[in-house]
């Protein structure tokens, strides 16, 4: 690509960001998904309702200046507007948008790294920020930067694991 006046125009390095325990707050809604049971869309619907992170909202303020932000996360596609919706009323939103396919149950970790891979497309992956403990281990065998983000203490975080890593739900 080239700018106006012929000389070469780097691209910026991508910065992949997870939405739920990133930038959204699900700690409200993990009784629906503790409960036999589970109550995936209660679940999900709740999602609209979910206060922001002030840590994750500040770490995406700041990636922008220098990278493209994509927001991937294991949600499914049918939450993409109430998603959209979410990420505007935050301050956040105008970047692309990655959803889980529907009916993709493969566990979380599997399923954002063939997503960055084919999104990345050989560009350069500045970083992946997620709060999953097996995508950010994933994304690191794999050779990507990684930030583990942290900051959501869940009093139950084994539930939320299973929904991501085994049920391939989140």
């Amino acid at each position: 690509m080239d700018d106006d006046n012929g000389d070469a125009v780097t691209e910026r390095p991508l910065a992949f960001v997870d939405i739920d325990g990133v930038l959204a707050d699900v700690r409200h809604r993990l009784h629906f998904i503790e409960r036999r049971p589970r109550d995936w869309d209660g679940f999900f619907d709740a999602a609209a309702d979910d206060p922001a992170h002030a840590e994750g909202i500040a770490l995406v303020e700041t990636l922008r200046t220098d990278h493209e932000i994509v927001y991937l996360t294991g949600r499914p596609r049918r939450l993409a507007s109430a998603t959209e919706r979410w990420l505007t009323e935050h301050g956040v939103g105008g970047h692309r948008l990655v959803m889980r396919a529907a009916r993709d149950r493969r566990p979380a970790a599997t399923v954002k790294l063939e997503l960055l891979r084919q999104i990345a497309g050989g560009r350069q992956v500045g970083v992946v920020v997620d709060d999953d403990n097996d995508v950010i281990h994933t994304m690191r065998n794999a050779g990507y930067p990684t930030f583990h983000a942290t900051w959501e203490r869940r009093r139950d975080d084994h539930q939320l694991n299973v929904a991501q890593e085994r049920l391939g739900r989140t």
